[in-house]
């Protein structure tokens, strides 16, 4: 899972255009679909970096629940738009991380900000530290 090479990257951008799908009745994406957005940007951001959900999760045995989350929206994002989701790591705790996001539509205006509170847990969902060369590699990539 964790390679040799440890890459510094303080954000991770990706690209989607906005489905039918992602979308409530007025058109634009619903409220709640800003959380999927975070999520796959911390899926990325991690996956950028060398680590892998899946590997934290079937190799060491760790688990990262949602603590709590935060959105701030400015303007809605619509159907068939092409938005940008950049994601980075806000702090790093002994037994949790915090992720920021933010959202930009196709002129590189902000349209959502938010922060999700991860919980780093074992099996038994009870606080534990993360391996010493996982934690270097975050805090590497911990945005200053």
């Amino acid at each position: 899972m964790v390679g040799i090479l440890i890459h510094k990257m303080n954000y991770y951008d990706f690209e989607v255009r906005i489905a039918y799908a992602d979308t409530d009745r007025m058109g634009v994406v619903y409220y709640a679909n800003y959380l999927v957005l975070f999520e796959r940007g911390r899926t990325e951001f991690l996956r950028s970096i060398g680590l892998r959900y899946r590997d934290l999760e079937e190799k060491q045995r760790l688990f990262t629940p949602a603590m709590e989350s935060h959105v701030e929206y400015y303007a809605p994002a619509r159907y068939d738009e092409l938005i940008k989701v950049r994601t980075f790591l806000q702090e790093l705790g002994a037994a949790h991380m915090v992720f920021g996001s933010e959202i930009y539509d196709e002129n590189q205006k902000l349209i959502a900000r938010g922060r999700v509170k991860l919980a780093i847990v074992n099996l038994l969902w009870k606080p534990t530290r993360l391996p010493p060369e996982i934690r270097t590699i975050l805090e590497k990539n911990l945005q200053k």
